[in-house]
Order: structure tokens, then sequence, then C-alpha cells
């Protein structure tokens, strides 16, 4: 019975320990995942305005909990050609710079036909959860990169 006992209490140990560890593990993929999904938005927007699909510019919206793809300078919440993306929970955009201007929210589009964003300085974009963050960089000539 003693024995019996001690391997429950071990095995209690071990779980203890290695759960708080998948959560980690779990925030961190989500992050990942997330940081993916804007970089292939952006890259999408500067795609379609390089190609100049219907020949407009396409921009990106960005929210706390999603990111909007639309054509033209203006984003509109209701137009048809929208196309939004969410992000998962827990992860957050908790910050969106454009043009040096700080916020929770910021739209950013590509100039046809050169590609580049729409403001001339450096663009960034944080994505957070409770224990990790990344900032997204769009630079003056369109490169996208992650920090």
């Amino acid at each position: 019975m003693i024995e019996m006992l001690m391997v429950v209490a071990i095995i209690g140990i071990l779980v203890a320990v290695v759960l708080p560890q998948f959560s980690k593990m779990k925030e961190n993929q989500i992050l990942k995942n997330t940081v993916g999904d804007i970089t292939s938005v952006l890259h999408t927007a500067q795609a379609q305005s390089l190609a100049s699909v219907n020949s407009s510019e396409y921009g990106v919206h960005f929210q706390s909990d999603k990111m909007i793809l639309f054509k033209g300078k203006v984003f509109s919440s209701n137009a048809v050609d929208n196309k939004t993306t969410n992000i998962t929970s827990p992860a957050v955009i908790s910050n969106v710079t454009i043009n040096g201007v700080s916020g929770t929210s910021g739209d950013i589009y590509f100039n046809r036909p050169s590609g580049t964003p729409s403001n001339s300085g450096v663009n960034t974009v944080t994505i957070s959860t409770s224990s990790y963050s990344k900032i997204i960089t769009i630079s003056p000539t369109g490169t996208v990169s992650v920090n």
C-alpha cells in the first residue's frame, strides 16, 4: 500500500511540474501561428498591389483580435471585398505603430505598382500573449521582418 501511495505521489509531482510547461508551449505556438498569419496577410496585400489586381492597391487593417485585408487606399468595414483573419486567443495585437502613431488598431496599404507601404516610416505590429511577444516590422521598402 505504501509503495502504491509513493507511485501516486511521484506521478502527482510530475504532473504538477510538467502541466504548466505545456501551457507555455501552447501560448508560444499560438504566437508563432499568429505571426505567420500576419506576415502572410501583409505579403498578400503587397503581392496584390504589385500585380495591380483589379487596378487597385491593397492594405491591411489591424484590430486587437483580427486583421482585415482590404481593397483600396481607405479601409471600409462594410466593403464586400474585405477578407478577415481572426487571431487565436490568447494572442492579441497589443500595439500598432503606423507612421509614428501608436494605438490598438491601424491601417497600412501598399502602393501599386511599387509595392511600397503607404507610410514612409518604420511601421510595427506587436503581438503578445501573457508570456511572450513579437514585433513585426514593415520597412519603408515593404520588407516584413519579425523580431
